[in-house]
């Protein structure tokens, strides 16, 4: 091929400006089906991305600074102007959605390579959804190398559509899958043996005594909205206080402040039992009282606080007993299968189901939570075949929540870079490429020569399909600030005389 023309091209790089001189060959060959179409210098791709102003090493320090460094567009800016590139914050968001595309697109060795090494994988599923009614990000997580497999934002969550995810990564993996761990919804049980028949499906244990031990949670929660309802009371004794500087108004207040900690200390089901810990602490600080009064005599601010205290605990004295026991059945649970001991699988599940029988033959013991119990039985009888899994695989995780950490981690570390409070709907509408390159990112820095090596065609393909959801989401962007102007372009389309085919 000779050389028809030369292009000049300017691209900031963190080294400055760099002119490039390119050379541009023709294909001369009339019976070539590329005949007259050209061909730039291959050298070019590893610098600059088509019709970009900046280099990829650029690129490349703008991901790390948002990824690892977690730094938010204007820090950015602001680090890149201190370099001496010129460069807008709005550029700046557009080069670091070019690097999610590039790191996503450039991940398929690195991932066979680590994965070979490993010579299995453990797979964990579960799906993001920021805004109800709205697409969900579907995750596929390696548990062992903690590297993203796959990440695809699904408007349904049927066992066809999850079934053909997990069907994907088993046929881009070289190695086999060793087991699968997820919470205990039907589509994905159902979408896990469809897909992977025989691999061990190990269901959360962290998810199913939560939604096992809901209705326990609930009695102790309304048990404490009953006993706060007359501690609440506590405001008037600070009051009487206010503007005192003795030792007697320092013992007061320190006093409401112990109750004030008790009445805002709740809890996360399923263990923890916040009405029950606020019972446990108010009786500690009525007890303190008690001492006092017997000791040295108590004065009217700390004897009106004891008796706000005792009629609150004597007011419910009669909803703890069955949440005191229900809670200690299921603390039992916990312990069974946390197994500390290390015992065999078989063995935590004879244990298991021991436990079981006796809640159900004790059932009346539970008293007015017996109707609990029995939902406690019934939600174990559908996950029990996928609780213990773990014990006979190794490296199975027992829950799910490593998944569900990296969820949060990413809201976190986005918030702390956005500013905003709530998971931002671009986390679907991009998540496929921002996950990956997050979670990739942490484990491995990328330069501009890792970025220069990617398939173009697989970025072009990747930018594609992100193009086709943002169009979407577009659409329904524009519907909602003018329905009628939409519409009306929707039927003068419609309406248009169609071509002949």
């Amino acid at each position: 091929m000779r050389i028809r023309y030369e292009k000049r091209r300017a691209v900031y790089t963190l080294t400055g400006l760099e002119r490039l001189r390119l050379k541009v060959q023709w294909c001369e060959n009339a019976a070539c089906s590329r005949h007259h179409q050209p061909y730039r210098p291959e050298a070019e791709g590893g610098i600059a991305l088509p019709h970009h102003e900046f280099g990829l090493d650029v690129i490349a320090l703008i991901g790390a600074l948002r990824h690892r460094a977690h730094r938010s567009v204007p820090e950015i800016h602001g680090a890149l102007t201190e370099r001496g590139l010129l460069i807008c914050e709005r550029s700046v968001t557009n080069l670091l959605d070019r690097y999610d595309e590039l790191v996503a697109a450039a991940l398929d060795a690195p991932n066979r390579a680590a994965l070979a090494a490993q010579g299995r994988v453990i797979l964990a599923l579960d799906g993001l959804q920021p805004d109800v009614g709205h697409e969900v990000l579907w995750v596929i997580r390696d548990c062992l190398s903690g590297r993203v497999l796959l990440a695809r934002p699904l408007l349904s969550a049927t066992q066809a559509d999850l079934a053909s995810l997990l069907r994907e990564v088993a046929a881009a993996l070289e190695v086999p899958v060793a087991g699968v761990v997820s919470d205990g919804q039907h589509a994905i049980r159902r979408a896990v043996a469809e897909a992977l028949p025989g691999v061990p499906h190990q269901l959360c244990q962290f998810h199913y005594l939560r939604e096992a031990a809901r209705p326990l949670f609930e009695a102790d929660r309304h048990a404490k909205k009953e006993l706060k309802k007359t501690v609440r009371g506590v405001r008037p004794v600070e009051r009487r206080m206010e503007g005192r500087d003795d030792e007697a108004a320092r013992v007061v207040a320190g006093y409401c402040a112990a109750v004030r900690s008790a009445l805002t200390d709740d809890g996360r089901p399923p263990l923890t039992a916040p009405g029950l810990r606020l019972k446990e602490r108010l009786d500690a600080i009525a007890g303190s009282l008690d001492r006092v009064a017997g000791k040295w005599g108590l004065s009217k601010p700390l004897d009106r606080l004891r008796a706000l205290i005792r009629r609150g605990l004597a007011r419910t004295a009669a909803l703890w007993p069955d949440v005191r026991e229900t809670h200690r059945w299921l603390h039992a649970a916990a312990h069974i299968l946390g197994n500390p001991a290390r015992h065999p699988a078989a063995t935590v599940q004879a244990r298991y189901d021991r436990l079981i029988t006796a809640w159900s033959t004790r059932r009346e013991r539970a008293g007015t939570l017996a109707p609990a119990v029995d939902h406690f039985l019934k939600v174990t009888a559908s996950d029990r075949p996928g609780l213990f899994h773990c014990y006979a695989v190794s490296g199975l995780p027992r829950t799910n929540n490593d998944l569900e950490h990296l969820f949060g981690s990413h809201r976190h570390h986005e918030r702390r870079a956005t500013g905003r409070k709530v998971a931002s709907l671009s986390l679907v509408l991009r998540g496929s490429v921002r996950i990956v390159a997050t979670t990739a990112t942490r484990i491995t820095a990328f330069s501009g020569h890792h970025l220069a090596a990617i398939d173009r065609r697989q970025w072009h393909a990747l930018r594609n399909a992100l193009e086709v959801r943002r169009q979407a989401r577009a659409c329904r962007t524009r519907f909602r600030r003018n329905q009628d102007t939409y519409l009306a372009d929707l039927e003068r389309r419609a309406g248009q005389p169609r071509l002949p085919t």
